[in-house]
């Protein structure tokens, strides 16, 4: 049967007006049919990313503290929790870079803030005092790790931000350093903010009030945070158009407000006016006295420092250089530009260029996003290679000079006797953490090393002194039973030496600590503590 031509054209016409009418649809609860912006507002955090992925790396970075039991260098605890401990519960042991006013107390008030809220709950226990800090430290790591990766994804695209953030998490040595109270880890995690904020091509979160604000943070925390910026603060000055309102309505008084916070603090806890961003810099890179701890080759940074701190990742770091597009180049003048300035000061550390390293992950993760056939093998070898060291370097290595202050700790906690105990720490010179520790007013004494400020050509420190003749200088500084100390510490390859004496004064050996498996010089593979045994009552050591 064939239509006729009316019906075909009241079912067209049918259809037009129907076209013209509003079609309701049912709406859809899921995610997936959100538009991008309110999707990610329901997956987003405070900082931006997906809440998964923020509480992923908080508790990396959590798991990250509890696996560091090893020390590292003594400012960890000397120029940070010591001091902490000393403003806040009136002892402690201030070094000589305090007394001579060269260190300021803007980075020691965080955890001495930290430690007067626990004294106030009545919750300062000494296991709270250790590690509530380097939590708050690993807290601080963890959102310069996301700021990382959230500038990446705005620079390149997810899969490049992946591979950055992944060498990230995995690089060995910033496993090493970013729980720990060191000036430069703050120092590194500023560096890594204020980059987020910095005018970078391609950034959407550039910002020049925010991160000159960081980089002076940085500066007033430790004045050589400056040096990886100057290339970068030179960069943004010469692209920008308006360079006299750049200075004057930003650079300076930012400069201005930080340094005059920082002058503020310094004037309460010194007792006068200081500007030890000065101080700092004339002791260590104008005067160079810094070679008193050591001093290596100029080109120890590129031929030991740098390769070191990254690891197995140095090919890839190469390989990304080659491959990165130009806007990173600033970024590599950075490193090298950090690289040949400190190799220009005679005492070298590694930890002085770990505020670089995160520049280094950039091209080290440009280039892994580019490999094709061994990318999973690429991946699968960055990350055993560097586990397998972080928790070596965490977990054993110099793990002894901590677990040594557990004992001390047990002195006045489980000792009936604990107001007799006394402490002489016979090491190279902040071996061990101090009071901060302990938290106890045990007597307790090391042997000291502050540099010759005086000019003396021939200067020898008390550590010095008594390592050129152990025995004599134990004989000559303890004449009598009445002034010895209840409890030795020595490492390993000292016992020997002092032998005789130690036989003679009635210690016994009472605890062994596993130190490490590279004894050098002074520092032994275990850590002795030996104990007096008296048949009297005990007397006050010398001090």
């Amino acid at each position: 049967m064939e239509r006729e031509p009316g019906d075909g054209s009241l079912f067209f016409r049918g259809l037009q007006n129907r076209s013209h009418e509003k079609v309701k649809l049912r709406k859809r609860k899921s995610a997936l049919y959100l538009s991008p912006e309110k999707s990610s507002g329901l997956r987003g955090g405070l900082l931006g990313e997906n809440i998964y992925l923020i509480l992923f790396t908080i508790a990396l970075r959590i798991c990250n503290c509890f696996l560091v039991q090893t020390s590292f260098v003594p400012d960890e605890y000397w120029q940070s929790l010591e001091v902490a401990h000393h403003m806040v519960f009136n002892y402690g042991y201030l070094t000589w870079e305090w007394t001579e006013r060269l260190r300021g107390y803007t980075y020691p008030l965080i955890f001495a803030s930290i430690y007067k809220v626990l004294h106030l709950l009545g919750k300062d226990t000494v296991q709270l005092l250790i590690w509530i800090p380097r939590l708050a430290q690993a807290l601080l790591s963890a959102i310069a790790d996301l700021r990382l990766y959230s500038l990446m994804k705005q620079l390149e695209n997810q899969q490049v931000a992946r591979s950055v953030f992944f060498c990230q998490l995995c690089s060995w040595f910033t496993w090493y350093c970013c729980t720990r109270t060191l000036t430069n880890t703050m120092e590194t995690v500023l560096t890594i903010i204020a980059l987020f904020y910095y005018p970078l091509e391609g950034s959407k979160s550039m910002n020049s009030v925010k991160y000159s604000f960081l980089v002076a943070l940085a500066f007033i925390i430790r004045p050589t945070a400056v040096i990886p910026w100057i290339p970068l603060l030179f960069r943004h000055f010469w692209q920008e158009q308006r360079k006299l309102d750049l200075i004057l309505y930003q650079f300076l008084p930012i400069g201005f407000v930080t340094l005059s916070w920082s002058l503020v603090i310094d004037r309460m806890f010194f007792g006068q006016w200081t500007l030890v961003q000065y101080n700092f810099l004339k002791f260590n890179v104008l005067q160079n006295l810094g070679t008193f701890y050591g001093s290596h080759p100029w080109h120890w940074y590129f031929s030991q420092g740098f390769p070191v701190v990254l690891g197995t990742h140095l090919p890839f770091f190469i390989h990304g250089c080659f491959l990165a597009p130009k806007r990173y180049r600033i970024l590599l003048v950075t490193v090298l530009w950090t690289l040949l300035v400190y190799s220009m000061l005679s005492h070298k550390e590694f930890r002085f260029i770990y505020p670089v390293l995160p520049f280094c992950m950039v091209f080290c993760g440009y280039s892994l996003s580019h490999l094709k056939t061994w990318k999973k093998p690429a991946l699968g070898f960055l990350f055993l290679s560097n586990m397998l060291l972080a928790l070596y370097t965490g977990l054993v290595h110099q793990r002894g000079t901590l677990d040594v202050m557990t004992h001390i700790q047990e002195l006045h906690y489980n000792n009936p006797h604990k107001s007799a105990a006394s402490v002489f720490i016979m090491m190279p010179c902040h071996s061990t953490p101090f009071y901060s520790h302990v938290h106890y007013p045990l007597p307790m004494r090391f042997l000291q090393c502050p540099p010759d400020l005086t000019g003396k050509s021939q200067y020898l420190d008390e550590a010095d002194i008594f390592y050129l003749n152990p025995l004599n200088w134990l004989y000559k500084e303890f004449p009598n039973n009445s002034t010895m100390p209840t409890h030795l510490i020595i490492f390993s390859v000292l016992e020997e030496e002092i032998n005789a004496f130690l036989i003679s004064r009635n210690y016994e050996r009472t605890a062994v600590f596993f130190h490490t498996h590279l004894p050098e010089g002074r520092t032994g593979s275990h850590i002795y503590v030996y104990e007096r045994k008296l048949k009297g009552k005990l007397k006050k050591m010398k001090f």
